[in-house]
């Protein structure tokens, strides 16, 4: 898939299209209502929230309908809008709601990133998750930044400078002196059940008056996508209906608790608008790349040297297989050639550990350090057998 330039887009207005027109679009393209007999073709693709470039906004008698064009302008009415999206709940006893109590608790640590890209402004969410000032944040917000300005949830605004990015997992860090800093309880993906509570916090559309709260629950796990124009896909992602929208990217995603259990960084749309899919990277995976980033400015990735697919259900179900993941070819020279993995061999298990596809393959070997040997299990011509394969530090051009 491929991304779709903003320029490309003729006009800043498009007519809805119809119910069935779907199309995964990066949500700071999301287009509105056009003069009448100018479509776009349908198509299926996946956008990152990215930092939106140009941001305009209108409350209609409908409802709240977001227009986009090329220049950074303050939405109006701003007042009106931050009541619409952060509106008070109580209790039936007239009591506050667990998620008003975790929205004030939590809003403090949730900040506002201006970025700019040469002449384009951009904006995105963060997340503080150390007191001396560093914040959590999607790549896609602020790679290729000439300047970072953080904006906190009181409205006090503070440079930062970039500590590093890791496109992989879409991460990235960056830092404001200062301090201590309000910071987010950072809690855990590992047990998340599909349908529990998921409360998303970020700083949609630019809009001043701090961050904004929406509601929804967990409604997939282990998700892979393939950011339209990108070589890359993101693996193991959780996937919610909390509404996520343009500038919530690189905002928390929260459990029931208020503990921080992803950083939004998806989100699937139709041609006419936001589809109710977003998706955020476990925060296990975002704070060890975080720490690392900390540590040493970059992700050491390990390298196995493969390229392949999922196994197709038909021929799993022929193997007697619950799924595995199918090399296509094999890199000359790479760990995966020297261990003796071939085209059409199915990895099945890392280490004894099941894996049911090569996104999964590739959580296995996430964790692992370059130099470290993992045993494999490899169904060859029907018959299992196992690999012993040395780790390698991925090359610049594997």
């Amino acid at each position: 898939m491929e991304f779709v330039d903003p320029e490309d887009e003729p006009s800043p207005f498009r007519e809805p299209p119809a119910p069935d027109d779907r199309l995964w679009r990066h949500p700071s393209e999301l287009p509105s209502p056009s003069p009448a007999g100018r479509r776009t073709s349908a198509g299926t693709s996946l956008w990152l929230v990215a930092a939106v470039s140009a941001l305009g906004a209108s409350l209609l008698s409908t409802g709240l309908i977001v227009a986009f064009d090329r220049r950074e302008r303050a939405p109006s009415p701003t007042t009106a809008i931050e009541r619409q999206l952060v509106r008070p709940r109580t209790a039936s006893d007239g009591a506050p709601s667990a998620v008003v109590d975790i929205a004030e608790r939590v809003r403090p640590a949730i900040a506002q990133l201006k970025t700019q890209l040469g002449d384009q402004p951009g904006t995105g969410s963060g997340v503080f998750f150390r007191s001396d000032g560093h914040v959590l944040t999607n790549a896609h917000v602020v790679e290729g930044a000439t300047s970072i300005r953080v904006v906190m949830a009181n409205g006090r605004e503070l440079p930062a400078r970039l500590i590093g990015t890791d496109p992989d997992t879409d991460t990235a860090v960056v830092k404001v002196d200062g301090g201590p800093f309000p910071v987010a309880t950072l809690g855990s993906a590992l047990d998340l059940r599909v349908g529990q509570t998921a409360i998303a916090i970020g700083s949609p559309l630019g809009l001043a008056g701090g961050p904004s709260v929406t509601v929804g629950v967990v409604s997939g796990l282990h998700r892979e996508i393939r950011p339209r124009g990108s070589s890359r896909t993101l693996v193991d992602l959780i996937q919610t209906d909390a509404t996520i929208v343009p500038g919530s990217s690189g905002g928390a995603l929260l459990d029931a608790d208020g503990a921080v259990i992803g950083i939004t960084t998806a989100v699937a749309s139709t041609e006419g608008g936001v589809d109710g899919v977003g998706f955020a990277t476990p925060i296990e995976v975002a704070r060890s790349v975080a720490d690392e980033l900390i540590r040493t400015g970059r992700v050491v990735h390990v390298w196995l040297g493969i390229e392949g697919t999922d196994l197709d259900g038909a021929l799993a179900e022929e193997l007697h297989l619950e799924g595995g993941a199918m090399v296509g070819q094999v890199k000359g020279g790479s760990p995966a050639e020297q261990g003796g993995l071939a085209a059409r061999d199915v990895v099945v298990a890392v280490d004894g550990h099941q894996v049911k596809s090569m996104g999964e393959l590739v959580v296995a070997l996430r964790g692992r350090a370059p130099g470290q040997t993992v045993t494999l299990e490899v169904v060859r011509d029907r018959q299992h057998r196992t690999m012993a394969v040395t780790l390698a530090e991925r090359p610049a051009s594997p």
